[in-house]
């Protein structure tokens, strides 16, 4: 015999053999069979080439046989295109079995189904299951519409299935009325623009009708849907809530969150002072306590999701602190959570407790725990400034345990103390340097060397122990070799004379032997302004600095308000945006709701033909670029030249407030050189808002000592001019010189209302000056009027003012015409006249003016915001016609609509109360009762605005809509009409 037997075999292997019992007359055999093949179709095995085997075993009334069939078929089905249509019939079928399990089954598999061939013959069965008798086939039906919009949104659109599932949102069964929700809102999310989920009053009832008797996720889908919905008002807004309350109490975590998110959204609509605003925080704080006695996971996710709550809305867990203890078997993860949040709530209540908790969390084994409870016990001290000695007293006492990490964290954390309360606690410097020798890691170096070099002259030694840091400079870590660098030459400036081997050693280590660039850089700068100017090189190295912030990790407000809208989801446990970790993803255009919603569209002016043609759209107000800004750019020498002569489009942008007359760092009176000015001839003015980033004037372009006093004498070189711009002098009766009182102080004009003083720079702030002011606009001027109160020992003299890049360019019209010393407890009133051509930054809120006033004393800055209708020039009334052609031209999009609350003006007196403010009336007219006035105003850079203010006798309560092609002022003007009819 040959060694052919070898090759051949009575077997026909594993496929054959099933391929035989799919075709067995034997039902079990052949369900058996089916099992097999499931079977390994799971662990991996291809089995695809029994695809007609087991379509043919669809004709079968066994159910369980059926749903193994259809299991196959979804998973191979993509491959085997061709083949799948086979088994269409069978589905077209099945769909109109008498079974409702088999009818739900087979529709389910037709979306599961993901064949481009086969999706046009589902349509039909797709269509009769959507309005089957049975809610179960419909709740399945409605899902399935989901499913196949993924595949072929087109064909889903034409064949009206959007329609029909809008409609199961008022189906009787309250788990149909859940998946209609659920499906709307996966397509919405692939469609944002399409409005599928057109919410109103009649929807909701029905959703929160069937809130209460569907399952748990159905009910996560519909408040989910919910939290996308904007009330007409505050009343709607309550009864929503109350119906959503139950759900707080809910045994699923996730139907908790959703309940909260709603909850938390509509809560922003219901006013502070109501009974069931205060009602509702104390409802909300138990059942978020409770999810944290889950399991770790669980609690994890749920602190994510509370510390966005507690940042939004402190108030509804202060008197719940104790939940976050940390307990002994937390994991890490929890405990580094819970912490955080302790922090949130610390207050001047709590704050012992938080303190003595923390203490007892230092001496904890966990490292990583015992840094962040070190750190915790700082950002305490910071927030709650009652409680900074405590804390500062606390640290020293965990120094004094010399644990390594435990000082490192202390020396970090107290560098902050000494930031936010100068002059407090310096006393404990000596502790710390004790301790220099133990520092080895990079911040806590940095952080000592910041302290040494900023309490320089405190420190009898600070020379040798800066000396200890540079013998091994190259090895340091470059956040340690900054510090360095910047400490060395602090001390220098504060002791010249003992340390100018020191500061040369660190200047030519920084910039000779270090291939670092950001080090390199900073080490010339600090080189060529200590070589050319100490003056300058004291006013920047030594400038005071601004005091850090209570809550320095707080998310970003407008972040916080979109991640509000995402609690429960994984946008809530990253604190990120969805866009930032799924790919693609554009999601539901949750709306914000603000603090007042108008009822209804705004509706527009009579339309008719238009004679005039709208004017080309004002550029926007350009975004803000360098958020320092001009005010630090000051020139620190005289001008060498005289002034031009007065000009109406003077820039006062650069005003130098430094003046020459400090003294030089060494002792030498001799000035530094001047700064070369500038030779090239300046372009045409431009307007401010086409030009986000103002020419560089020099002082001589600027006008000499524009913006200082006459009484700096030296400091700004020649005297005020005697003539103001023509601009300027020309609106005024008998030109500005009527509006000062040269003798002395600088009187106020009467007979123009404005509104009230206010602080805007305390005494406290400003080493004794007071400003209090306000803003007003005469006969075409603006003015900022202001009291100046020396609340010092010593005489001010030598004031001078500037202004920042602002949103409309506003600027000092002229110096600030203080004459005569002010002495101590004396005040004096100045009217400053403002021009709109200075350099143009948008600033946030947009109204914000950020101002530096100098004095003999220092240069002190403040920021104040100014009512825009200062901003409403006079010639504002737009032509009736142009009005309308203007209005219909600008996009809706464009519209914001505002509520004015509790105004008892007639029409008639609140047009003339708000034609004081430059806000004309164009045209009024009456329908059904409710009187319309269409508006229009001007700002100074060109931008109109147009307005449609509604009226109804015996309603307190005005309805306002403005159009503009800047959006963005609106806010403002609102705020304008707001403040003029209430006024």
């Amino acid at each position: 015999m040959t060694d052919s037997k070898y090759f051949t075999t009575t077997k026909k292997g594993e496929i054959f053999e099933l391929k035989a019992e799919l075709n067995s007359d034997k039902k079990e055999k052949k369900k058996e069979a089916v099992k097999k093949v499931i079977a390994s179709m799971t662990v991996g095995k291809d089995v695809s080439a029994l695809f007609p085997d087991v379509v043919n075993c669809m004709q079968t009334d066994n159910l369980e046989l059926k749903k193994l069939v259809y299991l196959y078929l979804m998973n191979y089905a993509k491959s085997q295109p061709d083949m799948a249509i086979m088994a269409v019939n069978t589905f077209v079928k099945d769909c109109e079995d008498p079974n409702p399990l088999i009818r739900a089954l087979a529709v389910r598999t037709m979306g599961c189904i993901r064949v481009d061939k086969i999706t046009e013959y589902l349509c039909e069965p797709l269509r009769k299951c959507l309005k089957d008798e049975d809610p179960y086939v419909r709740k399945t039906a409605a899902v399935c519409v989901a499913k196949l919009h993924d595949i072929n949104a087109q064909l889903v659109e034409d064949q009206g299935f959007l329609d029909t599932l809008k409609d199961l949102i008022s189906d009787s069964n309250p788990m149909v009325v859940a998946n209609a929700v659920a499906a709307l809102s996966e397509i919405a999310e692939s469609h944002p623009n399409s409005n599928l989920l057109d919410l109103n009053p009649q929807t909701i009832n029905k959703l929160l009708t069937a809130l209460n008797e569907c399952t748990e996720w159905g009910q996560i889908f519909i408040l989910d849907c919910l939290a996308n919905y904007t009330p007409r008002d505050d009343r709607e807004s309550q009864s929503i809530c109350e119906r959503v309350t139950p759900r707080l109490s809910h045994a699923n975590s996730a139907v908790v969150l959703s309940a909260v998110k709603v909850l938390m959204k509509f809560m922003e609509m219901l006013p502070k002072d109501l009974d069931y605003y205060g009602t509702l925080l104390k409802k909300l704080a138990p059942p978020l306590v409770t999810l944290l006695s889950a399991e770790p996971e669980l609690q994890y996710v749920a602190l994510r999701n509370i510390n966005l709550i507690v940042q939004r809305r402190p108030e509804i867990l202060k008197h719940e602190m104790k939940v976050f203890f940390v307990k002994y078997n937390d994991p890490i993860y929890v405990k580094l959570e819970k912490l955080d949040i302790m922090i949130r709530l610390a207050s001047q209540a709590n704050i012992a407790q938080v303190l003595a908790e923390l203490k007892e969390y230092a001496t904890e084994v966990d490292v990583d725990f015992v840094r962040k409870a070190v750190r915790a016990i700082g950002r305490c001290a910071i927030k709650v400034e009652q409680s900074a000695e405590r804390c500062v007293s606390t640290l020293l006492d965990l120094i004094q345990t010399k644990v390594n990490y435990v000082v490192q964290e202390a020396i970090v954390v107290i560098k902050d103390i000494f930031r936010k309360y100068p002059n407090k606690y310096e006393s404990v410097i000596a502790t710390l340097c004790e301790n220099l020798d133990s520092l080895d890691e990079p911040e806590a170096r940095a952080a000592m060397i910041w302290i040494v070099g900023e309490y320089a002259e405190r420190i009898d030694n600070a020379d040798e122990l800066l000396e200890s840091f540079l013998e091994g400079f190259h090895d340091e870590s470059t956040q340690v070799q900054l510090q360095l660098l910047t400490a060395i030459v602090k001390l220098f400036l504060k002791k010249p004379t003992e340390t100018q081997e020191l500061v040369q050693q660190v200047l030519s280590l920084a910039t000779q032997d270090s291939d670092n660039p950001d080090l390199r850089d900073r080490g010339y700068i600090y080189w060529r302004l200590l070589s050319t100017d100490p003056v300058a090189a004291k006013e920047v190295v030594l400038a005071e600095k601004p005091l850090i912030s209570e809550e320095t990790d707080l998310i970003e407000p407008t972040l916080l308000e979109e991640l509000i809208c995402h609690i429960g989801t994984l946008a809530s446990v990253y604190h990120k945006p969805p866009s930032a970790f799924v790919e693609g993803s554009r999601g539901v255009q949750h709306k914000r709701i603000t603090g007042s919603v108008g009822s209804g569209e705004s509706e527009s002016p009579d339309t008719g033909s238009a004679a005039g043609v709208s004017e080309a759209p004002p550029a926007v107000i350009p975004s803000q670029g360098d958020l320092l800004g001009d005010l630090l750019n000051l020139d620190l020498t005289p001008p060498t030249t005289g002034p031009p002569p007065p000009s109406s489009g003077m820039q006062m942008g650069a005003m130098d407030l430094l003046g020459g007359g400090l003294d030089s760092l060494m002792g030498d009176e001799s000035e530094p050189p001047p700064i070369p000015q500038r030779t090239d001839t300046p372009q045409s003015p431009q307007l401010p808002h086409q030009s986000p980033s103002p020419p560089d004037y020099s002082p001589t372009e600027l006008g000499g000592d524009l913006g200082g006093s006459p009484a700096m004498g030296g400091g700004f070189g020649t005297p005020a001019p005697a003539a103001m711009p023509a601009s300027f002098n020309a609106p005024v009766s008998g030109g500005l010189d009527d509006l000062f009182d040269l003798g002395g102080g600088v009187g106020i004009p009467t007979g123009v209302n404005s509104a009230p003083k206010t602080i805007w720079l305390p005494a406290m702030k400003a080493k004794g000056l007071e400003i209090t002011g306000t803003f007003a606009r005469r006969a075409g001027v603006i003015q900022m009027e202001m009291t100046l109160n020396n609340k010092a020992m010593s005489i001010m003299t030598d004031f001078a003012i500037q202004f920042n890049r602002n949103s409309f360019g506003l600027a000092p019209a002229g110096p600030l015409q203080i004459l005569t010393p002010l002495g101590p407890n004396q005040s004096i009133e100045v009217a400053l006249p403002l021009s709109t051509v200075g350099p143009v930054m948008k600033m946030e809120p947009l109204n914000n003016l950020q101002v530096a006033v100098k004095n003999n004393i220092d240069v002190f800055y403040f920021s104040c915001q100014y009512p825009i209708n200062m901003l409403f020039v006079e010639d504002g009334k737009m032509e009736r016609q142009v009005f309308l052609a203007t209005w219909k031209d600008i996009p809706n999009d464009n519209e914001s609509q505002f509520q004015i609350k509790d105004c008892h003006l007639n029409s008639d007196a609140a047009s003339n109360k708000l034609q004081g403010s430059n806000i004309f009336t164009i045209a009024k007219r009456t329908v059904e009762g409710q009187d319309m006035l269409y508006q229009s105003m001007k700002l100074s850079n060109g931008i109109w605005v147009l307005a449609e203010l509604r009226v109804q006798a015996g309603n307190p309560n005005y309805t306002v809509s403005l159009k503009c092609r800047a959006p963005e002022v609106s806010q403002c003007v609102f705020q304008t009409y707001e403040a003029a009819l209430k006024n």
